[in-house]
């Protein structure tokens, strides 16, 4: 039980940072669609609704412990895909070794699961 509630913690640590910056996203696309636009993404509009609905429905994904370890594979593709794409300046070197870091932590929550206390659990 105590593992379960560790791995419950952790995912909701984990999806904190995701669903605090989302949701606000969610309600104005138009800011962090020009950002995308001004770094050469092509598809910018679309590339926000994505990032969009990984963070929100990815993140509560995770709190729930629904489909954990797909949601865990794809936040750590997205930590490591955002490190290179808009933090591989010298300026930027903490925050691309801090998702690097994070994409870690998904890559091991993908191979322990996600506990008892989880959607996925009950399913199973």
């Amino acid at each position: 039980m105590a593992n379960d509630l560790t791995l419950l913690v952790a995912r909701f640590l984990l999806a904190l940072m995701f669903l605090i910056s989302g949701i606000p996203m969610l309600m104005a696309p138009g800011g962090f669609a020009g950002f995308m636009g001004s770094i050469g993404m092509p598809a910018p509009l679309l590339v926000t609704w994505a990032v969009i609905a990984l963070k929100v429905l990815g993140g509560i994904a995770l709190v729930v412990g629904f489909q954990t370890r797909w949601a865990a594979y794809a936040f750590a593709a997205f930590c490591v895909a955002t490190a290179f794409i808009g933090h591989s300046t010298p300026e930027e070197a903490t925050v691309f070794w801090k998702n690097i870091a994070i994409a870690g932590g998904f890559l091991a929550l993908s191979v322990s699961g996600p506990g008892g206390l989880s959607v996925d659990a009950r399913r199973a």
